[in-house]
């Protein structure tokens, strides 16, 4: 049985720090321009 998702390189695992009046995800500048999910979990740890 084939997967549904497809064209995915891997994942990366980040902390949401706060920055200004927002927050950001770093992420490897290897990965600038491209097109990218953010799956937001349930655990605050």
């Amino acid at each position: 049985m084939s997967s549904p998702v497809k064209g995915i390189q891997g994942f990366i695992e980040r902390r949401v720090t706060k920055f200004g009046s927002g927050a950001k995800v770093d992420c490897p500048k290897e990965f600038l321009g491209r097109k990218v999910y953010l799956i937001i979990t349930l655990d605050k740890e």
